[in-house]
């Protein structure tokens, strides 16, 4: 079974937050609703998607890691999607620039763990990204200092926007991207895969 489009009102300031969440789990939750908290959003959606680029192993099926978010992230202000599955897109900047265009009246800030922001200059087109929406940046366990000193950290210093001033990323004009240190939490989804309790795909 395929979902629905996300909805979002006029004006609105959406979180995006894209993995294979695979499988969702606490840490997840965690920053989602510190973005809630720190960014100045009006809602998040999870963009739980087909397939990861950047890994060889396949993750377990979708509507299996659909469910497992659904359980795990229960909040008003968050939505969990497949919408990349709809739209058929492979890559964030192309699930971006297809957002954008069905909401051209909602403003997306891109989130990502602070890990993802230290490879961020691997992804396809990822200028295209750090250009085309504000990026909110969390902080997550070991991974402070090597995304302040990535590549895309380097080139776009001018644009960052101080933690204090959080609150101001989603309407900020890209690029623009704000850095915040939270409280911290080490759940992974390596490490749960690892326990066992939860099997993906042979890839």
């Amino acid at each position: 079974m395929r979902h629905r489009f996300p909805q979002a009102g006029r004006g609105q300031v959406v979180g995006l937050l894209g993995g294979s969440f695979d499988p969702a789990h606490a840490g997840h939750v965690h920053i989602t609703r510190e973005a809630l908290k720190r960014f100045g959003l009006d809602r998040v959606w999870w963009l739980v998607s087909p397939g990861n680029p950047l890994k060889t192993r396949g993750p377990a099926p979708l509507e299996r890691r659909m469910a497992r978010a659904r359980a795990v992230m229960q909040h008003p202000h968050v939505e969990v999607t497949d919408i990349e599955a709809r739209l058929g897109t492979r890559y964030t900047a192309e699930t971006l620039g297809e957002l954008q265009r069905l909401y051209p009246q909602v403003r997306f800030v891109w989130l990502m763990g602070a890990d993802n922001m230290a490879q961020l200059h691997l992804w396809q087109d990822w200028r295209q990204i750090i250009e085309g929406v504000p990026i909110g940046v969390l902080a997550r366990p070991g991974q402070r200092i090597s995304a302040r000193m990535s590549r895309a950290a380097a080139l776009y210093a001018p644009y960052r926007i101080p933690g204090r001033y959080g609150h101001l990323l989603g309407r900020a004009e890209p690029p623009a991207w704000c850095f915040i240190n939270v409280p911290m939490h080490d759940a992974s989804s390596t490490a749960i895969r690892a326990a066992g309790s939860w099997v993906s795909e042979p890839g």
